[in-house]
């Protein structure tokens, strides 16, 4: 807190003599009402046109601030009205002019209310003030006097203003003396509207009130003070004093250094008792305690970071040139905060950030946030139609991109979208099909009618600092902050809005529960786009002072890479990142000797996954999380001192500061222990609703604040809580990504060839779930699943195209015509013997009827280490029906191992591979480029091939051209390693297609592109083979 004093005190003071005071006494600021002869301080001679410069240029020279001016206007008084507006609207032109956030009003005129005031009177004329304020930067402090001693009645009033160039300023003195309200009532009243305090001591005498200096009175100030630092309030006290009120003490020089030294005192002991908190393990340092909220936005996140731990290293890429401690990334934040005001973006609207975890994607968080507009994430997987969607339902204003993701080409969706960018000029857009976009920042490349972001950040040098921080001090914890897209059941996505309050406090309880502090390094490799990179990283690291190594996007190699380099002790994933991890040949070359903790969530995990990643990366603490977007996300956490058996079969209990409960989906009423029912939440963290839709919002959150999840589960006597089994209709997939079927179908239903659509989960053993399209055609037509699927992939992410297309003639139906997903989902597995595995089973593969065909994937993958593709699994589990039903019973496991092998892994016929080179180099754009020689004997007879091309696959179908190998069509591989340390070996399993049929092969190497051709050869024999 920083400390002034009111001029009212002083004046037969000169200008010079204010301001040589409280530089002298070590104010940080000067309060002014007044001047001299001058109490209307627009007219006073240092605020003149002329010398206002001088005075700015001096003031900046002490180090002093002017945090607030203080008009005497009494807005209840209606005869008044059109001079207070006038007179007012001069300090507020003033205050923009100094640089001040604050002009203190008076909604009542005396400190002691004196007869009755109109509220809705007051409230229209600070509504009109509040606008005229926020358009000039400036915030219109009201002084809780008189009536609005009252400060329930003051929070009523600032609630129907409803406006953000209106806050509070607390008068510590009125509401205890005249109300009779505790320090704690008064904040829990007020909140975050409080932005400025006067304080004044006294002592009630014989019945009258008596003023005192600081100390000498009975007002309970420390608690007071106390308070305000529970709500994280850094803002000034400032001294209101009045000669009159001591005729024996005629110089406000002896006033205002009693209330210097009192202020020093209380922070110092203060500073004393509350020191920063340390670790479990005493190895490093975080600000706040554990298990408390605090009323921060996230630029008041980053200025804390920067007081305590200037130097603290903040973020270390190893794949990019980008290193900066918290003090450094503070200044980048600022730069690009400048420039997004130079483009126009004003408080709360919306700036969109469609990239991978580039540095660009946190500075552009940060800078948005800290002039108050809205970060909203875009899904790196998009293609244009859920891009031109969300770019319009959120009415993005400003975009920064980089060029693309995998199969996602930014520049050309964008291009196609606003072709008015040939055209037009930088930050001069007016699209057609995206109405309220600007700007567009290009990060990676020069477009036309974009800003490169070099072009971008040069824009800063228009823009003053005290610009930024004008905007900074207007922005309040309740705004919102970040807008997620998270699908619904109603189809398109919806925008949540997450709110200051709910992702800082989100984020911070995630990190006290992880006990994270200075003393970790958090590598981030889960999205941003997303609250699992967003929150659970993030945030989760910056309100704890940790360092972050973020990854671009997932990768094995560099993650592994990366905790080596900085000596990793937290990561979080999804487990198909950590079984990943778990089988890259990296994996035993990686130093896990400083890991401790992580989160893993998304879906459900394999017990031995969790023992293998406890045990094998040294990370005994790692957690279980569970919730939703739209409670940012965080609701229930385990604790690292849990069992592995509840870290897999549960989601823990509920966080600090939620409330967790079952309901009966129906009724609506509290379920007992242990009873299957709908899970809901309510809390700090519950989203403040979607955008621009309110009946959906309502949907969501009932009337008493309870988040509806959808989810079905039970509670144990603990609290401990079980998810059994998601929404009704949603799937989930083995990466985290919760999909909602009515918005597929929505899209298929364009489709000129389809009539109906429906979309169902079906069960996978190592996905959770896949996506099934059960697709009526229109009279006449006729399609494939291809052109389907080819239809979905060209305009939606990757992760929503069906695994499965089914052409069915209609779907089953209740009496009263409701469609039954349930049996859908029913035929679909007896259609497709498809058959999930619980997180249990997954680990100790059993084996059940029919000769164990369905355990066949299982048991090869547990005793053997292969981990079979999806689409190979059926193909596998028809070989050993087919060997099982010939041998009358169930296969060993060194049968099964035998048939794998003979099958799709030993074949060498009609070709045969027998000398091999192969060269690999990387070329200036980033490609591998092979150089492949080699002899095959085909039927016997040797033949030499080579060829050079980008990659070890394309270049061994070039030079089976050469020898008439010309029919097969490459369609996937996967690829993982076999065993660990020397002798380990990569295995790649080869999907290739002719005619139309899925044929399959395995290659195994200590090469993985010599494991990829040995695949390809398998695949390839055993067609012939079978032909």
């Amino acid at each position: 807190m920083k400390i002034s004093f009111s001029t009212l005190a002083c004046p037969d003071y000169t200008w010079t003599d204010i301001y040589s005071m409280a530089k002298d006494l070590q104010f940080n600021g000067i309060e002014v009402r007044g001047l001299g002869d001058d109490i209307f301080a627009v007219k006073a001679r240092p605020f003149t046109d002329s010398q206002l410069p001088l005075t700015v240029k001096k003031l900046k020279e002490l180090g002093l601030e002017i945090p607030c001016l203080a008009s005497g206007c009494g807005l209840k008084l209606k005869e008044n009205h059109n001079q207070n507006i006038v007179e007012i609207t001069q300090y507020i032109v003033l205050a923009q002019k100094l640089g001040t956030p604050y002009v203190r009003v008076l909604a009542d005129l005396h400190p002691e209310a004196e007869g009755e005031v109109d509220d809705n009177y007051v409230a229209d004329v600070l509504h009109v003030l509040g606008v005229i304020a926020e358009g000039f930067g400036v915030t219109l402090l009201v002084e809780t006097n008189g009536v609005y001693a009252d400060t329930k009645r003051l929070r009523k009033l600032l609630d129907t203003v409803n406006c953000k160039g209106v806050a509070a300023l607390w008068d510590m003195h009125h509401p205890y003396r005249y109300m009779g309200e505790s320090p704690a009532e008064t904040v829990q009243n007020l909140g975050g509207y409080i932005r400025h305090v006067h304080v004044k001591d006294s002592k009630i005498v014989n019945g009258a009130l008596e003023y005192r200096m600081m100390g000498d009175g009975d007002l309970p100030l420390h608690q007071m003070f106390d308070a305000l630092l529970g709500i994280g309030y850094e803002g000034y006290i400032s001294l209101e004093w009045v000669k009159r009120w001591s005729q024996e003490l005629s110089d406000a020089g002896v006033v205002f250094p009693r209330f210097a030294d009192y202020m020093r005192d209380y922070l110092d002991e203060r500073l004393a008792e509350a020191p920063l908190q340390k670790n479990r393990t005493g190895t490093g340092e975080y600000v706040w305690p554990k298990e408390t909220l605090i009323d921060l936005t996230f630029p008041d996140v980053l200025d804390k970071m920067v007081e305590k731990f200037p130097d603290q290293p903040c973020f270390r890429y190893t794949e990019l040139d980008y290193a900066r401690t918290y003090k450094e990334f503070r200044d980048d934040v600022d730069t690009f905060a400048r420039s997004l005001i130079a483009m126009g973006v004003k408080k709360g609207d919306h700036v969109a950030i469609w990239a991978t975890n580039v540095p660009q994607w946190y500075i552009t968080f940060w800078a948005t946030t800290k002039i108050g507009a809205v970060l909203v994430t875009v899904n790196t997987a998009y293609k244009i139609h859920e891009a031109e969607y969300l770019l319009r339902q959120s009415d993005t204003h400003t975009l920064v991109m980089i060029d693309g993701y995998k199969d996602s080409d930014y520049i050309g969706i964008i291009k196609e979208l606003c072709p008015e960018l040939e055209t037009c000029a930088p930050g001069q857009l007016k699209s057609k099909r995206l109405p309220v976009l600007r700007n567009i920042i290009t990060t990676e490349s020069v477009q036309k009618g974009c800003y490169s972001w070099e072009q971008a950040l040069a824009l800063a040098d228009s823009v003053p600092m005290s610009e930024v921080e004008a905007r900074r001090s207007r922005v309040k914890k309740d705004d919102v902050c970040n807008m997620q897209y998270s699908s619904g059941t109603t189809g398109f996505p919806k925008g949540v809005m997450l709110t200051h309050y709910n992702v800082v406090n989100n984020g911070k309880a995630i990190g006290d529960c992880m006990d994270l502090s200075t003393a970790d390094r958090m590598m981030i490799q889960v999205p941003m786009f997303h609250c699992f990179g967003m929150v659970l990283a993030m945030t989760a690291s910056m309100t704890h002072g940790a360092t972050m190594s973020p990854i671009t996007a997932f990768s094995p190699r560099k993650g592994l890479a990366c905790i080596n380099k900085e000596k990793i002790t937290a990561f979080h994933g999804v487990p198909t990142m950590f079984i990943a991890m778990l089988e890259h040949p990296d994996f035993d070359k990686t130093d896990f000797s400083h890991m401790r903790t992580g989160i893993m969530a998304g879906s459900p995990c394999p017990i031995k996954v969790m023992q293998d990643v406890i045990d094998k990366m040294h990370m005994s603490e790692i957690c279980i999380t569970y919730g939703q977007t739209e409670a940012s996300p965080g609701c229930t956490m385990s604790k690292t001192t849990d069992s592995i058996e509840t870290r897999v079969a549960t989601v823990g209990a509920a966080m600090f500061g939620v409330e967790c409960k079952i309901v009966d989906p129906e009724t609506n009423e509290d379920l007992p222990d242990n009873v299957d029912g709908e899970f809901v939440a309510r809390g700090y963290n519950i989203m403040k609703g979607y955008y621009k839709m309110p009946e959906a919002t309502a949907a969501a959150i009932d009337s008493e604040g309870w988040l509806h999840t959808g989810d079905m589960g039970t509670m144990d006597p603990d609290g401990t809580l079980y998810i059994r089994g998601r929404s009704k209709t949603m799937i989930l997939s083995g990466s985290g990504q919760n999909i909602y079927p009515k918005e597929i179908e929505d899209f298929i239903y364009t489709h000129p060839k389809v009539k109906d659509v429906q979309v169902i989960g079906v069960p996978d053993e190592q996905y959770g779930e896949e996506i099934m399209a059960c697709v009526v055609l229109k009279e006449g037509e006729t399609s494939s699943e291809e052109e389907l699927k080819d239809f979905v992939r060209t305009h939606m992410a990757k992760h929503k195209v069906p695994r499965y297309i089914d052409f069915v003639d209609g779907f089953p139906m209740n009496a009263a015509g409701k469609i039954l997903k349930y049996k859908m989902r029913e035929d679909a597995v007896k259609k497709l013997q498809l058959r999930q595995k619980t997180a249990f089973e997954a680990s100790n593969a059993g084996a059940p009827a029919d000769f164990g065909v369905n355990a066949a994937v299982s048991t090869i993958r547990d005793k053997y280490g292969f981990v079979l593709p999806v689409e190979m699994r059926p193909d596998f589990r028809e070989e050993v029906k087919r060997a099982s039903e010939a041998l009358g019973r169930q296969m060993s496991p060194e049968e099964l191992y035998a048939l794998f092998e003979s099958e799709y892994v030993k074949l060498h016929t009609p070709y045969d591979l027998k000398k091999y080179k192969l060269f690999e180099e990387n070329d200036l754009g980033g490609e591998v480029v092979v150089d492949f020689e080699g002899t095959v004997a085909v039927n016997g007879e040797a033949k030499k091939i080579s060829g050079k091309v980008n990659g070890p696959i394309d270049a061994f179908f070039k030079v089976l051209e050469s020898i008439g190998v010309t029919d097969y069509r490459f369609v996937s591989y996967g690829e993982h390693a076999i065993s660990k340390g020397a002798d380990s070996k990569a295995v790649s399993y080869i999907h290739l297609e002719r005619a139309g049929e899925a044929l399959y092969g395995v290659g195994i190497d200590s090469n993985i592109s010599l494991a990829s051709i040995k695949g390809i050869v398998a695949a390839i024999n055993r067609f012939e083979r079978n032909r």
